[in-house]
């Protein structure tokens, strides 16, 4: 792609007034795309199921509840809406170890295409390709009887403008490290028809780490720390469990804070002064507003074909992204391919059609 948005990397340099508007805006936001297709499928739900490769993202505490070997790849065009060559890859690995738990890995890339640079003039004086860049690693051991904890660490590379001088400030590539701390607790089964039924419930505080900067100026851009809480069941219809229905639920909430003169609290600071109204340019956000509902459901047969839809709400004030989700899963031996599809409830919507694909290697199935 060839384009003059170079207001995107300006942004971060803190040259464009826009980048003090809403609460909750932070650099990196790929770090809240959500990678795979099953939960995506679900309306983007996942922290208290964290029952795959997945957790990484969704829940690290999940790796817990988790044995043998699993990988994904998850492929997606990124707002296609705008016919560019973007796209989002997210390569993920778990590998369990006795009597000690499981540990996983992750990369995490958005291509963000090629621009070209111009003066004030619009005289040409180059491309420069942007992406994004982050590699993690977790870890997540039982506590007690259906309890499980999680940790994760992420280095982030963000390369936007590379080399672009602007008002005497050169930018460069931005980097920080980021911490996950997860926590999921499952309740005893019950027993339900022919089959059981069994609760979980799950939190994950995510990207905890120190503001990320692109230029050598005091501006600096906090990471999306961000806090998920939900809950879940899952009913097996059958003692051997071939037959699954998984109901989830994710509340979520930016724990980002920025000040009217646009200057942002360290993370630390707002763990706590991001829960108060906040005042944005549509307006004060009540706390109720900060929050997004996710909702979905997940059908297996037999093991071997899911189904899965779900619905997504974030406030008009704060983003006013809403839509259905759909998906389909499918396993055979060792292998698995999934599948998701968002409508946007409104037209034109950047997220429009998007569609993820997840490969998948399960080789505790063999």
């Amino acid at each position: 792609m060839r384009t003059g948005v170079i207001v995107l990397g300006l942004m971060f340099l803190g040259i464009v007034p826009a980048v003090q508007a809403q609460p909750g805006m932070a650099a990196v936001p790929f770090l809240q795309i959500e990678p795979d297709s099953r939960a995506t499928g679900m309306g983007n739900t996942g922290v208290a199921l964290a029952d795959n490769v997945a957790a990484l993202f969704w829940n690290p505490a999940g790796l817990a509840f988790q044995q043998g070997v699993e990988a994904s790849i998850t492929h997606a065009q990124w707002l296609p809406q705008f016919k560019a060559d973007l796209f989002y890859d997210y390569l993920v690995a778990k590998f369990h170890l006795p009597q000690v738990g499981t540990v996983g890995a992750h990369v995490t890339f958005l291509n963000l295409g090629e621009h070209e640079y111009r003066d004030a003039d619009n005289n040409f004086l180059g491309t420069f390709r942007s992406y994004d860049l982050a590699v993690g690693f977790s870890y997540g051991a039982l506590i007690a009887p259906g309890l499980g904890l999680g940790t994760g660490l992420r280095f982030i590379y963000s390369n936007l403008t590379p080399g672009v001088v602007v008002q005497g400030q050169e930018a460069r590539a931005g980097t920080s490290i980021a911490a996950d701390l997860g926590i999921l607790y499952r309740l005893r089964p019950i027993s339900l028809g022919a089959g059981s039924g069994q609760f979980s419930l799950g939190a994950n505080l995510a990207n905890l780490g120190p503001a990320i900067q692109y230029s050598d100026n005091a501006q600096a851009d906090p990471l999306p720390t961000n806090l998920r809480l939900g809950w879940a069941f899952t009913w097996k219809a059958d003692p051997e469990g071939r037959n699954v229905l998984s109901i989830a639920n994710d509340f979520n909430k930016m724990l980002v804070r920025r000040d009217t003169t646009g200057r942002a609290d360290p993370f630390y600071k707002a763990l706590l002064t991001s829960w108060g109204p906040m005042d944005t340019p549509n307006g004060r956000l009540r706390l109720w507003q900060q929050f997004t509902l996710a909702l979905g459901v997940e059908y297996w047969y037999n093991r071997l074909l899911a189904l899965r839809t779900g619905y997504f709400y974030e406030d008009k004030n704060n983003g006013n992204r809403r839509f259905l989700t759909f998906g389909a899963g499918i396993r055979y031996n060792i292998f698995g391919v999934d599948f998701s599809y968002l409508y946007t409830l409104e037209e034109q919507h950047p997220l429009a059609n998007t569609m993820r694909f997840s490969l998948l290697l399960d080789l505790s199935r063999r």
